[in-house]
Protein backbone atom coordinates (compact mmCIF):
# COMPACT_ATOMS: atom_id res chain seq x y z
CA UNK A 1 0.00 0.00 0.00
CA UNK A 2 0.90 3.42 -0.49
CA UNK A 3 0.70 6.99 0.34
CA UNK A 4 -0.90 9.69 -1.72
CA UNK A 5 0.62 13.65 -2.00
CA UNK A 6 -1.82 15.33 -3.63
CA UNK A 7 -0.68 19.35 -4.19
CA UNK A 8 -2.69 22.27 -6.09
CA UNK A 9 -4.63 19.90 -7.47
CA UNK A 10 -6.88 21.48 -10.33
CA UNK A 11 -8.74 20.65 -13.29
CA UNK A 12 -10.34 22.88 -15.48
CA UNK A 13 -13.49 21.91 -17.90
CA UNK A 14 -13.93 24.63 -20.63
CA UNK A 15 -12.04 27.21 -17.93
CA UNK A 16 -13.99 25.89 -15.48
CA UNK A 17 -12.53 24.72 -12.43
CA UNK A 18 -13.81 21.26 -11.43
CA UNK A 19 -11.59 21.19 -8.82
CA UNK A 20 -9.63 24.10 -7.81
CA UNK A 21 -5.72 23.73 -5.65
CA UNK A 22 -6.94 21.27 -3.59
CA UNK A 23 -4.30 20.04 -1.42
CA UNK A 24 -4.48 16.40 0.71
CA UNK A 25 -2.19 14.21 2.42
CA UNK A 26 -3.50 10.58 3.00
CA UNK A 27 -1.48 8.49 4.98
CA UNK A 28 -0.24 4.60 3.52
CA UNK A 29 -3.11 2.73 4.96
CA UNK A 30 -5.31 5.66 5.44
CA UNK A 31 -9.26 5.30 4.54
CA UNK A 32 -10.71 8.90 3.36
CA UNK A 33 -13.62 9.93 2.59
CA UNK A 34 -14.55 12.51 -0.16
CA UNK A 35 -17.89 14.19 0.96
CA UNK A 36 -19.78 16.66 -0.37
CA UNK A 37 -22.94 17.47 -3.04
CA UNK A 38 -23.59 16.70 -6.56
CA UNK A 39 -21.55 19.07 -8.66
CA UNK A 40 -18.61 19.79 -6.18
CA UNK A 41 -15.73 17.92 -7.50
CA UNK A 42 -15.02 14.95 -5.72
CA UNK A 43 -15.47 12.31 -8.37
CA UNK A 44 -13.10 14.46 -10.95
CA UNK A 45 -10.82 14.33 -7.91
CA UNK A 46 -10.93 10.90 -7.76
CA UNK A 47 -10.41 10.59 -11.43
CA UNK A 48 -7.21 12.40 -11.65
CA UNK A 49 -5.94 10.29 -8.41
CA UNK A 50 -6.88 7.03 -10.82
CA UNK A 51 -4.92 8.53 -14.03
CA UNK A 52 -8.73 8.94 -15.73
CA UNK A 53 -7.80 12.62 -16.20
CA UNK A 54 -4.91 14.82 -16.10
CA UNK A 55 -3.93 17.99 -13.93
CA UNK A 56 -4.19 21.24 -15.56
CA UNK A 57 -2.00 22.15 -12.42
CA UNK A 58 -0.37 20.59 -9.58
CA UNK A 59 0.67 17.42 -8.68
CA UNK A 60 0.28 13.79 -6.99
CA UNK A 61 2.38 11.50 -5.67
CA UNK A 62 2.12 8.11 -4.54
CA UNK A 63 4.35 7.73 -2.25
CA UNK A 64 7.64 9.01 -3.36
CA UNK A 65 6.66 8.32 -6.81
CA UNK A 66 5.25 11.19 -9.08
CA UNK A 67 2.15 10.12 -11.11
CA UNK A 68 0.84 13.52 -12.32
CA UNK A 69 1.81 16.73 -13.17
CA UNK A 70 4.96 18.62 -13.55
CA UNK A 71 4.90 16.90 -17.29
CA UNK A 72 4.36 13.77 -16.37
CA UNK A 73 1.16 11.87 -16.57
CA UNK A 74 1.34 7.77 -15.44
CA UNK A 75 -1.37 5.94 -17.09
CA UNK A 76 -4.54 4.19 -15.17
CA UNK A 77 -3.21 1.08 -15.87
CA UNK A 78 0.58 1.80 -14.50
CA UNK A 79 -0.44 3.08 -11.26
CA UNK A 80 -1.99 -0.34 -9.74
CA UNK A 81 -5.00 1.67 -8.68
CA UNK A 82 -8.30 -0.66 -8.04
CA UNK A 83 -11.42 1.05 -8.65
CA UNK A 84 -14.77 -0.04 -7.86
CA UNK A 85 -17.92 1.92 -9.26
CA UNK A 86 -21.64 2.66 -8.59
CA UNK A 87 -22.12 0.25 -11.41
CA UNK A 88 -20.19 -2.70 -10.07
CA UNK A 89 -19.02 -2.51 -13.79
CA UNK A 90 -18.75 -6.39 -13.83
CA UNK A 91 -18.97 -8.32 -17.16
CA UNK A 92 -22.29 -9.99 -17.97
CA UNK A 93 -20.80 -12.92 -20.00
CA UNK A 94 -18.21 -14.00 -17.57
CA UNK A 95 -18.89 -15.83 -14.45
CA UNK A 96 -18.21 -14.45 -10.86
CA UNK A 97 -14.65 -16.13 -10.57
CA UNK A 98 -14.17 -14.55 -14.20
CA UNK A 99 -14.89 -11.31 -13.05
CA UNK A 100 -12.76 -11.27 -10.08
CA UNK A 101 -9.81 -12.71 -12.20
CA UNK A 102 -10.07 -10.64 -15.64
CA UNK A 103 -7.13 -8.32 -14.63
CA UNK A 104 -4.78 -11.31 -13.34
CA UNK A 105 -5.06 -13.06 -16.76
CA UNK A 106 -4.35 -9.92 -18.74
CA UNK A 107 -1.43 -9.89 -16.41
CA UNK A 108 -0.13 -13.06 -17.49
CA UNK A 109 -0.61 -15.20 -14.65
CA UNK A 110 -0.90 -18.67 -14.02
CA UNK A 111 -4.20 -20.76 -13.58
CA UNK A 112 -3.18 -22.53 -10.41
CA UNK A 113 -2.03 -18.99 -9.09
CA UNK A 114 -4.65 -16.69 -10.55
CA UNK A 115 -7.24 -19.98 -9.16
CA UNK A 116 -5.63 -19.54 -5.45
CA UNK A 117 -6.03 -15.50 -5.55
CA UNK A 118 -8.93 -16.03 -6.84
CA UNK A 119 -10.08 -17.97 -3.97
CA UNK A 120 -8.70 -16.16 -1.72
CA UNK A 121 -10.98 -12.78 -2.31
CA UNK A 122 -14.27 -14.35 -2.89
CA UNK A 123 -13.73 -15.97 0.41
CA UNK A 124 -12.25 -12.52 2.12
CA UNK A 125 -15.70 -11.11 0.64
CA UNK A 126 -17.75 -14.46 1.88
CA UNK A 127 -18.67 -15.07 -1.80
CA UNK A 128 -16.82 -18.67 -1.54
CA UNK A 129 -19.33 -20.74 -3.64
CA UNK A 130 -20.29 -18.55 -6.10
CA UNK A 131 -17.48 -19.04 -8.73
CA UNK A 132 -19.39 -20.14 -11.32
CA UNK A 133 -22.25 -17.69 -11.24
CA UNK A 134 -23.31 -15.08 -13.99
CA UNK A 135 -23.58 -11.40 -12.36
CA UNK A 136 -27.43 -11.17 -13.36
CA UNK A 137 -28.22 -14.33 -10.68
CA UNK A 138 -26.46 -12.27 -8.12
CA UNK A 139 -28.35 -9.39 -5.81
CA UNK A 140 -26.82 -6.06 -5.92
CA UNK A 141 -24.59 -6.79 -2.06
CA UNK A 142 -23.35 -9.27 -4.01
CA UNK A 143 -22.21 -8.07 -7.18
CA UNK A 144 -20.53 -5.19 -5.37
CA UNK A 145 -18.83 -7.87 -3.01
CA UNK A 146 -17.58 -9.75 -6.28
CA UNK A 147 -16.34 -6.09 -7.32
CA UNK A 148 -14.39 -6.19 -4.11
CA UNK A 149 -13.27 -8.92 -4.57
CA UNK A 150 -11.95 -8.29 -7.70
CA UNK A 151 -9.86 -5.79 -5.96
CA UNK A 152 -8.51 -7.83 -3.43
CA UNK A 153 -7.37 -9.85 -6.06
CA UNK A 154 -5.19 -7.22 -7.65
CA UNK A 155 -2.92 -6.54 -5.00
CA UNK A 156 -3.39 -2.98 -5.47
CA UNK A 157 -1.40 -0.25 -4.03
CA UNK A 158 -4.72 2.40 -4.04
CA UNK A 159 -8.45 1.60 -4.01
CA UNK A 160 -10.69 4.18 -5.32
CA UNK A 161 -14.60 3.78 -4.74
CA UNK A 162 -16.99 6.34 -6.48
CA UNK A 163 -20.38 6.16 -4.38
CA UNK A 164 -20.08 2.12 -4.39
CA UNK A 165 -23.40 2.01 -2.72
CA UNK A 166 -25.77 4.57 -4.13
CA UNK A 167 -27.29 2.15 -6.24
CA UNK A 168 -28.26 -0.60 -2.99
CA UNK A 169 -31.50 -0.23 -1.00
CA UNK A 170 -31.16 1.02 2.63
CA UNK A 171 -30.20 -2.50 4.20
CA UNK A 172 -28.12 -3.49 2.01
CA UNK A 173 -26.29 -0.40 2.59
CA UNK A 174 -25.94 -0.56 6.32
CA UNK A 175 -24.60 -4.59 5.47
CA UNK A 176 -21.90 -3.35 3.05
CA UNK A 177 -20.72 -0.51 5.18
CA UNK A 178 -19.77 -3.37 7.70
CA UNK A 179 -18.21 -5.42 4.68
CA UNK A 180 -16.34 -2.19 3.62
CA UNK A 181 -14.70 -1.63 7.29
CA UNK A 182 -14.04 -5.70 7.02
CA UNK A 183 -12.06 -4.93 3.95
CA UNK A 184 -10.42 -2.47 4.92
CA UNK A 185 -9.39 -3.52 8.35
CA UNK A 186 -8.37 -7.13 6.38
CA UNK A 187 -6.33 -5.36 3.52
CA UNK A 188 -4.74 -2.42 5.28
CA UNK A 189 -5.47 -0.71 2.00
CA UNK A 190 -5.36 3.00 1.35
CA UNK A 191 -8.54 3.25 0.31
CA UNK A 192 -10.62 6.99 -0.89
CA UNK A 193 -14.33 6.76 -1.07
CA UNK A 194 -16.03 9.47 -2.59
CA UNK A 195 -20.31 9.74 -1.42
CA UNK A 196 -22.63 12.34 -0.79
CA UNK A 197 -23.77 10.65 2.14
CA UNK A 198 -22.30 11.79 5.35
CA UNK A 199 -23.59 8.71 7.29
CA UNK A 200 -21.69 6.34 4.95
CA UNK A 201 -18.61 8.42 5.61
CA UNK A 202 -19.03 8.98 8.95
CA UNK A 203 -19.60 5.30 9.36
CA UNK A 204 -16.39 3.62 8.20
CA UNK A 205 -13.48 6.58 7.24
CA UNK A 206 -10.76 7.13 9.24
CA UNK A 207 -10.95 11.16 7.74
CA UNK A 208 -12.95 12.78 6.19
CA UNK A 209 -12.52 15.77 3.64
CA UNK A 210 -16.14 18.03 2.52
CA UNK A 211 -15.84 19.55 -0.54
CA UNK A 212 -17.60 22.60 -2.29
CA UNK A 213 -16.82 23.78 -5.73
CA UNK A 214 -14.14 22.41 -6.34
CA UNK A 215 -11.97 23.00 -3.01
CA UNK A 216 -11.45 21.16 0.45
CA UNK A 217 -13.61 23.12 3.08
CA UNK A 218 -12.30 20.65 6.07
CA UNK A 219 -10.24 17.71 6.83
CA UNK A 220 -10.62 15.36 9.89
CA UNK A 221 -12.02 12.45 11.77
CA UNK A 222 -15.51 12.39 11.67
CA UNK A 223 -15.94 13.16 15.16
CA UNK A 224 -14.20 16.40 15.18
CA UNK A 225 -15.93 17.35 11.82
CA UNK A 226 -19.29 16.52 13.35
CA UNK A 227 -19.13 18.56 16.47
CA UNK A 228 -16.24 21.54 15.50
CA UNK A 229 -17.09 22.57 11.72
CA UNK A 230 -14.59 24.74 10.45
CA UNK A 231 -16.75 27.24 8.92
CA UNK A 232 -20.26 27.45 7.88
CA UNK A 233 -20.35 25.53 4.58
CA UNK A 234 -19.21 22.51 6.95
CA UNK A 235 -21.61 23.47 9.77
CA UNK A 236 -24.51 23.07 7.18
CA UNK A 237 -23.81 20.26 5.46
CA UNK A 238 -22.97 17.96 8.17
CA UNK A 239 -25.44 16.65 10.69
CA UNK A 240 -28.20 18.48 9.56
CA UNK A 241 -26.69 21.75 10.94
CA UNK A 242 -27.71 25.46 11.03
CA UNK A 243 -25.95 28.92 11.96
CA UNK A 244 -27.18 31.65 13.22
CA UNK A 245 -25.93 35.31 14.96
CA UNK A 246 -25.35 35.30 18.26
CA UNK A 247 -23.06 38.07 20.59
CA UNK A 248 -20.11 36.47 22.02
CA UNK A 249 -19.86 37.72 25.48
CA UNK A 250 -16.99 36.54 27.10
CA UNK A 251 -15.18 32.92 27.81
CA UNK A 252 -16.27 31.12 30.62
CA UNK A 253 -13.35 29.43 33.20
CA UNK A 254 -13.77 26.09 31.63
CA UNK A 255 -13.27 27.24 28.16
CA UNK A 256 -16.13 27.52 26.54
CA UNK A 257 -17.96 30.63 25.67
CA UNK A 258 -21.04 32.81 27.05
CA UNK A 259 -23.29 33.93 24.18
CA UNK A 260 -26.51 35.87 24.26
CA UNK A 261 -28.82 33.97 21.68
CA UNK A 262 -32.83 35.52 20.68
CA UNK A 263 -32.21 37.26 24.31
CA UNK A 264 -31.34 34.49 26.28
CA UNK A 265 -27.60 33.39 27.31
CA UNK A 266 -25.95 30.14 26.66
CA UNK A 267 -22.94 28.27 27.38
CA UNK A 268 -21.23 27.01 24.24
CA UNK A 269 -17.93 25.55 22.49
CA UNK A 270 -16.19 27.52 20.54
CA UNK A 271 -13.29 27.33 17.99
CA UNK A 272 -9.39 28.59 18.79
CA UNK A 273 -10.15 31.12 16.24
CA UNK A 274 -13.69 32.06 17.18
CA UNK A 275 -14.28 35.39 18.57
CA UNK A 276 -14.40 36.38 21.95
CA UNK A 277 -16.53 39.02 22.01
CA UNK A 278 -19.00 40.92 19.74
CA UNK A 279 -20.82 39.23 16.92
CA UNK A 280 -20.04 35.48 16.25
CA UNK A 281 -21.67 32.82 13.96
CA UNK A 282 -23.11 29.78 16.34
CA UNK A 283 -23.77 26.43 14.37
CA UNK A 284 -26.60 24.34 16.48
CA UNK A 285 -27.40 20.56 15.84
CA UNK A 286 -30.96 19.55 16.58
CA UNK A 287 -29.65 17.46 19.54
CA UNK A 288 -28.07 20.77 21.42
CA UNK A 289 -31.25 22.32 21.16
CA UNK A 290 -33.85 21.11 23.98
CA UNK A 291 -37.40 21.57 24.76
CA UNK A 292 -37.62 23.20 28.31
CA UNK A 293 -38.08 25.40 30.94
CA UNK A 294 -36.23 29.28 30.89
CA UNK A 295 -34.27 29.57 27.44
CA UNK A 296 -35.57 31.72 24.29
CA UNK A 297 -39.27 31.64 23.14
CA UNK A 298 -40.22 29.80 19.88
CA UNK A 299 -43.28 29.29 17.69
CA UNK A 300 -43.50 25.38 16.26
CA UNK A 301 -43.81 25.37 12.45
CA UNK A 302 -43.46 21.91 10.83
CA UNK A 303 -43.29 18.15 12.84
CA UNK A 304 -42.01 14.90 11.34
CA UNK A 305 -42.43 11.87 13.30
CA UNK A 306 -39.21 10.56 13.23
CA UNK A 307 -40.47 7.24 15.44
CA UNK A 308 -38.57 7.18 18.95
CA UNK A 309 -38.77 11.01 18.59
CA UNK A 310 -40.15 14.13 16.81
CA UNK A 311 -38.03 16.49 14.84
CA UNK A 312 -39.68 19.95 14.64
CA UNK A 313 -38.82 23.75 12.90
CA UNK A 314 -39.09 26.32 15.58
CA UNK A 315 -39.01 29.79 14.84
CA UNK A 316 -37.79 31.93 17.39
CA UNK A 317 -39.76 35.02 18.81
CA UNK A 318 -37.05 37.51 18.23
CA UNK A 319 -36.08 36.33 14.81
CA UNK A 320 -39.13 35.82 12.02
CA UNK A 321 -38.13 33.87 9.31
CA UNK A 322 -35.39 32.00 11.14
CA UNK A 323 -36.08 27.99 11.42
CA UNK A 324 -33.97 25.85 13.61
CA UNK A 325 -34.43 22.14 14.11
CA UNK A 326 -34.92 20.39 17.47
CA UNK A 327 -35.72 17.01 18.63
CA UNK A 328 -38.02 16.42 21.37
CA UNK A 329 -40.26 12.98 22.42
CA UNK A 330 -43.27 15.34 23.13
CA UNK A 331 -46.22 15.77 21.10
CA UNK A 332 -46.23 19.52 20.79
CA UNK A 333 -49.00 21.16 17.96
CA UNK A 334 -47.82 23.43 15.21
CA UNK A 335 -48.58 26.64 16.16
CA UNK A 336 -47.55 26.13 19.74
CA UNK A 337 -45.17 28.28 21.87
CA UNK A 338 -42.42 26.70 23.49
CA UNK A 339 -39.35 27.70 25.54
CA UNK A 340 -35.97 26.41 23.83
CA UNK A 341 -33.08 25.86 25.67
CA UNK A 342 -29.44 25.78 23.89
CA UNK A 343 -27.42 22.89 25.41
CA UNK A 344 -24.53 22.62 22.96
CA UNK A 345 -23.38 24.91 20.34
CA UNK A 346 -20.21 26.16 18.50
CA UNK A 347 -19.07 29.36 18.05
CA UNK A 348 -17.71 29.16 14.65
CA UNK A 349 -13.88 30.75 13.53
CA UNK A 350 -13.67 33.67 12.00
CA UNK A 351 -12.36 33.18 8.29
CA UNK A 352 -8.68 33.95 8.54
CA UNK A 353 -8.51 31.18 11.17
CA UNK A 354 -10.42 28.77 9.22
CA UNK A 355 -8.02 29.37 6.23
CA UNK A 356 -5.04 28.13 8.43
CA UNK A 357 -6.39 25.59 9.94
CA UNK A 358 -7.32 24.02 6.60
CA UNK A 359 -3.89 24.93 5.35
CA UNK A 360 -2.52 22.96 8.50
CA UNK A 361 -5.03 20.07 8.36
CA UNK A 362 -3.41 19.23 4.16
Amino acid sequence: MTAISIAGATKRFDGTAAVDDVSLEIAEGEFVALLGPSGCGKTTLLRLIAGFETLSAGAIRFGEQLVAGEGMHVPPEKRNVAIVFQSYALWPHMTVAENVGYALRVRGLGKAEMARKVGEALAAVELSGFEARRPAELSGGQRQRVALARCLAMDPDVILLDEPLANLDVHLRAAMEETFRAFHARTGATMVYVTHDQAEAMAMADRIAVMEKGRILQVADPATLYAEPAGEGVARFVGNGHVVDCMALGRAGDGRSRVSLHGSEALVRAAGGAPSSGAARLALKPEGLALGDGGFAAKVRKAVFKGAHTLYEIEPDMAPGVLLPVTSAERIAIGDIVRVVVRDGWVLPSAAATTKSLAEAA
